[in-house]
This record gives structure tokens, C-alpha cells and sequence, in this order.
């Protein structure tokens, strides 16, 4: 994930406490949906789709703070 923007997401994963958040977040929502996916854990079609569009907004917004990064420190 954002791996063009890694040294942006570095700085802002020792800078900034809402971007860690939201990156532990994903990760952990990430996790989650591999293992539903490779049967480890049941969880029905609406769950799963729910964690996946949470998911997607988390990325959604770390993308926003990334750019605004980008924008104020170029």
C-alpha cells in the first residue's frame, strides 16, 4: 500500500498519530479479510463486504493525509 509515497508514509508514521491509527487500522482490517478469505475464520458475505468498504475509506483517507503531506512539504 502507497509504496511510490513510502518515505511520506514513514514520516508520517513517527509524525503523526491519526495517520498511525488509521494505518494500524487498515492493517488490521487487512489482516482480517485475508484470513476470512482463506477460511481460517466464518464470517458471512454483508460482514465481510462491511470490513472491506471500511477498509477502502481508511485507505481513502490516508491517501488524503498523504497528499496533504506531499502538498505542504514540497
Amino acid at each position: 500500500m502507497f509504496e511510490h509515497d513510502q518515505h511520506i508514509v514513514n514520516s508520517l508514521l513517527s509524525e503523526n498519530n491519526d495517520f498511525k491509527r488509521l494505518y494500524d487500522k487498515h492493517d488490521m482490517l487487512k489482516q482480517r479479510v485475508n484470513e476470512v478469505n482463506a477460511g481460517v475464520v466464518p464470517m458471512d458475505d454483508f460482514s465481510l463486504e462491511k470490513i472491506k468498504k471500511e477498509k477502502l475509506m481508511l485507505k481513502d483517507r490516508m491517501a488524503h493525509m498523504i497528499e496533504d503531506y506531499r502538498q505542504t512539504h514540497t
